[in-house]
């Protein structure tokens, strides 16, 4: 698998990609440069926040839902018009969202972090049917918030301390017991964003390390997909047939290191077909 440039627009903090299964349209988000960017083939669209926004899901054909870092939102796509839903650690101004992902109820886990990373300033957040909870505390850098598709399984990792977790969960989607270290890639392994497949592997993006690695579903390495920037930050599957790959990379910290490899959007063609994002119940 081989890696293309999908969009060569340049994010400091490129995350959070989607892909809207009923607009057939990907979106993701520059954190740092305050934007939400989209392309649906040769159309491309950009739009500006007044605040940090990091990742999405769907509501409809037309309402995205934003999380962002004092609140989650809902924006229609055909006025532009951004409402508030519920607050996000909305009396915490030194944090912002994160990593972020629908699960398979209805519901959306959210990630939020110290602006700077600050230890231990971080949480995992639900939003379902009108009630937001914080669920996983403390954590530095959360990342990785995925599913199994039968619903049983929440995956999140705290790049910080570069462990994946696998958390069970009930019938409603919260969480049941405790969660059992996944991976254990040790501190310098930044695990950041992933997403898990049809068949249940894990597809982990990892910071600093060019890649995106491929995990079974009881933690062992499968494969590793090279990309040319040095920080890929979160995957997602899209494509017609959700057999495409997208990646989000960063040039944050790279100074005059960074390339024009760095802070790009990249696809892979793969051999497996992705789940289908799920739609979040407003």
């Amino acid at each position: 698998m081989q890696a293309e440039i999908y969009d060569d627009r340049r994010c400091e903090l490129g995350e959070g990609p989607l892909w809207h299964p009923r607009r057939k349209q990907l979106f993701w988000f520059d954190i740092l440069g305050k934007r939400m960017l989209s392309r649906r083939g040769d159309v491309v669209q950009s739009w500006e926040f007044d605040r940090y926004v990091s990742a999405a899901s769907w509501a409809d054909h037309d309402v995205l839902v934003l999380a962002t870092e004092t609140d989650i939102c809902q924006l229609d796509l055909t006025t532009d018009q951004m409402t508030r839903i519920a607050p996000l650690d909305a009396d915490s101004p030194n944090t912002r969202s994160n990593d972020a992902r629908a699960d398979p109820y209805g519901g959306f886990w959210i990630g939020t972090m110290g602006k700077s990373a600050e230890l231990n300033h971080g949480a995992i957040h639900r939003y379902y049917r009108g009630e937001i909870r914080k669920l996983i505390a403390p954590l530095t850098i959360p990342n990785a918030i995925s599913f199994a598709p039968d619903g049983s399984v929440a995956y999140y990792a705290d790049t910080a301390v570069g462990k994946v977790w696998r958390q069970p969960l009930d019938r409603h989607g919260w969480p049941k017991g405790s969660a059992d270290v996944f991976i254990d890639h040790g501190p310098d392994g930044g695990p950041d964003g992933a997403v898990v497949d049809g068949q249940g592997m894990l597809w982990n993006a990892h910071w600093g390390h060019f890649k995106v690695s491929v995990y079974d579903q009881a933690g062992n390495l499968m494969r590793d997909l090279r990309l040319p920037a040095r920080q890929p930050s979160c995957p997602a599957f899209g494509g017609p047939g959700l057999n495409r790959l997208f990646v989000t990379t960063a040039r944050e910290h790279l100074g005059d290191d960074a390339s024009d490899h760095d802070g790009v959007t990249y696809a892979f063609d793969t051999d497996v077909r992705g789940q289908e994002e799920h739609q979040v119940i407003l």
